[in-house]
């Protein structure tokens, strides 16, 4: 394990293993990833990012899981679904999706699946038609 990625999860060690699988599930998933890691985040990418894991919470404290992290991915729509806990238009065709990840069990098909389109989407931003 990367020592920014132990560094980035400092006060959330708790949430580490739930980091694990996704990055293992996209690493396996989807080729030529690169990894970054910032302050506030971490950032999968392949021409551009196309998925974020942060601490930044997308639901109120009430309602969030005693072990979490948020998974971001963008889109050229908006996806619908009730797993997704925040939506926003940063701008036209962009859409970006805020997932709270709760456990191991929420890194599946269905959210790798949003993922695999999200970075087939990143790769595909700025080719000609």
């Amino acid at each position: 394990m990367d020592n920014d990625i132990i560094f980035f999860f400092g006060e959330h060690m708790d949430a580490l293993p739930i980091y694990e699988r996704l990055e293992e599930r996209i690493l396996a998933q989807i080729p030529d990833v690169k990894i970054k890691v910032a302050k506030t985040q971490i950032t999968f990418a392949n021409k551009r990012g196309f998925a974020f894991v942060s601490f930044n919470p997308c639901r109120r404290a009430k309602d969030r899981p005693a072990v979490w992290m948020t998974v971001t991915f963008g889109l050229g729509y908006r996806k619908e679904s009730p797993r997704i806990d925040v939506v926003t238009e940063p701008y036209p065709g962009r859409w970006t999706h805020h997932v709270m990840v709760g456990g191991v069990d929420e890194i599946d098909e269905e959210l790798l699946g949003w993922i695999q389109e999200a970075a087939e989407f990143a790769a595909a931003k700025g080719k000609p038609n």
